[in-house]
């Protein structure tokens, strides 16, 4: 026997289910509630307590010293208790009960507007029926609904676009810092002035004549197969335009990466090293050479693997952020330990991949302070930023680093103060290597 629901039942099983998401969220979120009150008040006795227990044991430590007992162990005793309970308490995570509340929220405003969607569609196939019963019904009206609809859309479309490029444009948009970053922003300008007025012509064209040319009684489609002269307009233009936009795109980009030898020999050194999740720098000491690196010798204490055998690497400064002199070129070696990830630096137009097993390189010259970039911004705290723009894992957010640009002179005070690479540690690590190798070679030897 065949189970039969019919439609009156599914509309109250719905109207149920409804009706227990939308109590149920809100009761999720005060259950959230009510514990993190219960975790603040036990946190909050657990410190009370704590503090009457110090007070209890420092009027005892007192009476200890007049009786000449040794009270500070008791003291501390007591003192550590009460920090590993308030510890113990803090350590307690709990989910803000908003998240409940935002859930339930946008699951309910999706079934709402799911529930219009559908009722609009029942109204309309009501109206088509009794239309259909009465003999009223005409099959062309959906076609001028149709029509019409698009026009609205093709109005809302052409609104959406001017309101993009005169409201949002300027907050998207920042002059770039570097003196390369000026092409780029000039082709990139080309490139999407070029892609707006295509995308506009297109676009009237197609939502125009969609109403233009929409089903009528009396009409007929005049039947038009081919066209060469079309054809050819149509492949012809479309290629010379692009074909343009990528020469345009490599000629500047050939600009940007061909760097004259001399002038990348005079350049600053840096080294950036790219790994899940995290950005490691290095910079020249007063040699203004870089040592080298060998993937083999990389350690817990040496995670570069730096060759120390290359007496350039002893000098080496190891960066917490990026430290850059305004008007003077430098010139990145852009590496990667584990997978590929991606050198990004917005503000200064710059972006290429760190691939393991190779080096690549970019040379740019920075030109605005961050001092002046924030008096630009009208922001005290705006700072540079690079940024992996390679998707390289579930923690890839946290490969940020801050980028600095400072007159020449506050770049040397700051170089002045960093501590060298080659720590002591590594002193020893590699002083007990040397004996190694020394010791294998005699014996080879022998």
């Amino acid at each position: 026997m065949k189970l039969k629901i019919n439609n009156r039942f599914r509309s109250i099983l719905g109207c149920l289910l409804l009706t227990s998401i939308f109590f149920a969220g809100p009761v999720l979120a005060f259950q959230q509630d009510t514990v993190v009150v219960d975790t603040t008040a036990g946190e909050e006795t657990s410190m009370a307590v704590g503090v009457e227990s110090v007070v209890a044991d420092t009027a005892t430590s007192v009476d200890g010293i007049a009786n000449g007992a040794d009270s500070t162990a008791v003291v501390g005793t007591s003192s550590g208790d009460t920090a590993n309970a308030s510890s113990t308490a803090a350590e307690v995570k709990q989910i803000d009960p908003q998240v409940y509340k935002d859930f339930f929220y946008y699951v309910l405003l999706f079934l709402v507007i799911c529930t219009v969607i559908a009722v609009i569609g029942k109204v309309i196939s009501i109206y088509e029926l009794t239309h259909k019963m009465n003999g009223r019904y005409n099959p062309l009206a959906g076609n001028t609904l149709q029509a019409v609809l698009l026009l609205l859309f093709l109005i809302f479309f052409l609104w959406g676009v001017y309101y993009s490029y005169t409201v949002w444009g300027n907050w998207s948009w920042r002059d770039a810092v570097t003196e390369h970053g000026e092409k780029i922003d000039t082709m990139f300008i080309i490139t999407t002035v070029i892609t707006t007025f295509v995308m506009i012509v297109v676009h009237i064209l197609l939502l125009g004549f969609a109403y233009i040319y929409r089903m009528r009684a009396n009409s007929k489609a005049y039947f038009y197969p081919h066209n060469d002269t079309i054809e050819k307009i149509w492949t012809i233009v479309p290629a010379v335009v692009l074909t343009v936009l990528v020469l345009f795109g490599f000629f500047t980009w050939r600009t940007i990466t061909s760097i004259p030898e001399d002038l990348q020999k005079s350049a600053l050194q840096v080294e950036v090293l790219g790994e899940q999740f995290m950005w490691r720098v290095r910079y020249p000491g007063s040699d203004g050479e870089i040592g080298k690196r060998n993937y083999k010798l990389t350690t817990a204490e040496n995670p570069y693997g730096i060759d120390f055998n290359d007496k350039n690497s002893w000098d080496d400064i190891s960066g917490e952020h990026i430290v850059l002199p305004v008007g003077r070129s430098v010139r990145f070696h852009i590496i990667s330990k584990d997978i590929i990830h991606s050198f990004y630096i917005p503000d200064f137009r710059v972006q290429i991949n760190a691939v393991p097993g190779m080096t690549n390189y970019f040379q740019f010259t920075p030109t605005v302070t961050t001092e002046e970039m924030r008096d630009r911004m009208n922001d005290p705290k705006y700072d540079y930023v690079m940024l992996c723009n390679k998707i390289c894992g579930s923690a890839h957010y946290n490969m940020q680093k801050k980028v600095v640009v400072v007159t020449e002179a506050e770049y040397k005070q700051w170089l002045s103060t960093q501590s060298k690479y080659f720590t002591e540690d590594l002193q020893k690590e590699f002083a007990q290597q040397s004996k190694e190798v020394e010791g294998i070679t005699t014996a080879s030897l022998n």
